[in-house]
């Protein structure tokens, strides 16, 4: 038997048609003539973007309470800086120059000298310097004190309104010397030992 060969034909791709877009007639002129008019697509420019500008909010400092500003007094100008210690207590004292000044101008620690230091006898000691030469009610004070207890707190702030005082006038010196409030008092809490209860106190002692 013959075998016919079947040859495979290629499928060739057909042209795609253009068609041609028509042109817009323009009317007549009064010549008779027909012009064509090419029109152009109007290519659009890229939108710039738009810029938001952010409007920061002004910064609104908030108002101290009618007790906080009662309580702490702000004070400026000249001040006579000085610094008391006493035990573990460091007192950092700044006097300000008011001939009106009174008790409620004395702020230690952001509170009133009657509220830090409630009972007479601690005022009395802190006052000591200014009664002593006669300036009480002269100075408005501001005092920063940190460390120990109350009788140490007292004692550091009155050396260091003394020592202030002293830099205001160098003549007061003498006045408060010989009264001993310009003395640094170097006394302090022995250390423990070890084998004793305290610093020199032994327990009880039994021979059998």
């Amino acid at each position: 038997m013959s075998v016919k060969k079947v040859e495979k034909t290629e499928k060739v791709a057909k042209p795609k048609v253009v068609k041609a877009t028509k042109a817009a007639k323009v009317p007549a002129s009064p010549a008779g003539k027909v012009k064509v008019a090419k029109v152009a697509k109007a290519v659009s420019a890229p939108k710039a973007e738009k810029v938001e500008k952010v409007e920061t909010a002004p910064v609104i400092k908030e108002k101290a309470s009618a007790s906080s500003a009662d309580r702490a007094k702000k004070v400026g100008g000249v001040y006579f800086y000085a610094v008391g210690r006493r035990k573990t207590s460091v007192a950092q004292v700044r006097l300000y120059e008011n001939d009106k000044a009174t008790d409620n101008d004395i702020v230690i620690n952001d509170k009133k000298m009657k509220d830090y230091f409630p009972t007479i006898s601690l005022q009395n000691n802190l006052l000591s310097p200014l009664k002593a030469v006669g300036m009480h009610n002269k100075f408005s004070m501001t005092v920063l004190v940190r460390g120990g207890g109350v009788t140490g707190q007292v004692e550091a702030v009155r050396l260091g309104i003394a020592r202030a005082l002293v830099i205001f006038n160098a003549e007061l010196k003498k006045t408060l010397k010989d009264l001993g409030l310009m003395t640094r008092d170097a006394r302090e809490v022995e250390r423990k030992k070890a084998g004793l209860k305290k610093a020199r106190k032994a327990p009880q002692w039994a021979k059998r």
